[in-house]
């Protein structure tokens, strides 16, 4: 049986959420808001929030009425989000390399860096592939990740941290065409070992994988405040894309 990939061993692991607990989920909020605000979706519009997690941002699109459908990989999180479940909101375990839908959505949303984690980049044409194959005629695909130039300029090196009585030691470095984040837990006598480990694509990268999924960006965006990207300074890329008929 082949080695479980980064994201699933520590997608699913309760640390994960424990060191991630008290993200600000506000700022997040707010940058979806401006989002739809941008984009106008019409009432009802049917989305699909990809790498949804526990589902929290499923549920704020569902509170506003649209018909909303969030897939991940992690069987936990899933679980945890169907608690949520409703006539506009559903949730469903999916690796996103394989087809979901064909075109059935009005917009698919990729937020906060849930893209470029397989060691193969022909998966992550894959998922943009779906992606196409998932948006109805004019639909539209926005992925939020990091700016990698930006990142690489402030790489933060070790940190240590506590949350609830656990200890955690994480480390970023640069390998290659990778950003790696190593977590190191310490928790009742016991020690885990997990990471991160997500591509560093470049503005270039994502025209040329994109053309190749048959999405054509339409719009760029550096921050959550929806300003424009800047190549150094934006800490963001924000990428609307749509079929390129």
């Amino acid at each position: 049986m082949a080695a479980a990939e980064w994201f699933e061993d520590w997608f699913d692991s309760p640390y994960y959420h424990i060191l991630y607990k008290n993200r600000d989920e506000s700022e997040a909020e707010g940058f979806i808001d401006r989002l739809l605000e941008t984009l106008e979706p019409r009432p009802g519009a049917r989305i699909l929030d990809l790498a949804c997690g526990r589902g929290r941002y499923s549920r704020h699109l569902a509170e506003k009425g649209f018909d909303v459908t969030g897939v991940d990989l992690s069987v936990q999180s899933i679980t945890f989000a169907r608690r949520f479940e409703r006539n506009n909101l559903s949730f469903f375990t999916h690796d996103m390399r394989l087809p979901f839908r064909a075109n059935y959505f009005d917009y698919i949303f990729n937020f906060f860096t849930s893209f470029g984690y397989f060691e193969n980049e022909k998966d992550d044409i894959k998922t943009l592939k779906n992606v196409a194959a998932g948006l109805r005629a004019e639909g539209t695909f926005v992925l939020d990740f990091f700016n990698s130039a930006y990142v690489i300029n402030r790489l933060t090196g070790s940190e240590e941290k506590e949350v609830d009585g656990i200890r955690f030691k994480l480390h970023k470095r640069i390998e290659g065409r990778h950003v790696v984040k190593t977590i190191d837990v310490q928790d009742q006598g016991k020690d885990w070992h997990f990471e991160e480990r997500v591509r560093l694509f470049t503005p270039e990268d994502f025209e040329r994988i994109f053309r190749d999924a048959g999405l054509r960006i339409r719009k760029t965006y550096g921050d959550y405040q929806l300003r424009p990207f800047h190549p150094e300074n934006s800490p963001r890329l924000i990428l609307v894309a749509q079929q390129n008929h």
